[in-house]
């Protein structure tokens, strides 16, 4: 492993403090989720009892693969915790997330945990939300009206793109514009007004959501709390 991959998985293995028998675990998407569900997977072969909803089909078939059984919000309310990743984290756990696509699940289990903990390694750390581009899930019916609002707005948006230079298409079908304000002076403003916006479907913010991060870095991982 690099030197960053140790210290994603140094958090990871952190964040399975949180994980208690019996409880539903919300499986995140991304490089250092992945390394949680590989760990939980191990801990579910040495008889930790507990079910998943993953937040992404790659999530879904890796939890399948190391045999974590999953359930749904159609047999359960909540998660008790939450385990995923961020591309940004801001001072108050502001969050920016949907760097793998997956923002959308992403953010229905997160608004449905009782514990969201962020696993990330110290470079996601910023001052203030921007630097990483923010990732605005759109129906593709929308797509030009909406990227003219975006435009309008100052957000600078690039369609993502998928495989062979087509759109980037998301697990429920929809494009991904991958929005380039620089430093994000008043996030709460901005995600206000993407939510405004006919044919939006979500946004990358994550606002008053993250309950813990597990950061971590050469020194080690530390906390910090919302």
């Amino acid at each position: 492993m690099t030197l960053t991959d140790t210290e994603k998985a140094d958090a990871a293995r952190k964040s399975l403090e949180y994980v208690k028998d019996g409880m539903v675990v919300g499986l995140g998407s991304g490089t250092t989720a992945t390394f949680a569900i590989n760990f939980l997977g191990q801990k579910v072969r040495e008889g930790l009892k507990i079910r998943g909803i993953p937040t992404s089909r790659a999530s879904a078939e890796l939890a399948r693969s190391l045999m974590i059984p999953l359930t749904s919000f159609d047999e359960v309310a909540y998660t008790d915790v939450t385990i995923d990743g961020a591309d940004e984290v801001a001072p108050g756990l502001a969050l920016i997330k949907g760097g793998g696509g997956a923002l959308l699940h992403e953010k229905i289990v997160a608004t449905a945990s009782r514990c969201l903990v962020i696993v990330a390694d110290e470079h996601k750390l910023v001052e203030r939300l921007g630097r990483f581009p923010l990732p605005v899930e759109v129906i593709p019916f929308a797509a030009s009206p909406v990227k003219k609002q975006l435009e309008e707005m100052g957000a600078h948006p690039v369609l993502r793109s998928g495989q062979r230079g087509s759109p980037y298409i998301t697990d429920e079908g929809n494009y991904i514009f991958d929005c380039h304000y620089g430093e994000i002076q008043d996030p709460a403003a901005v995600a206000q007004a993407l939510k405004s916006m006919t044919g939006v479907v979500e946004h990358g913010l994550f606002l008053g959501l993250a309950s813990v991060a597990i950061v971590a870095g050469p020194s080690g991982a530390r906390i910090i709390n919302a």
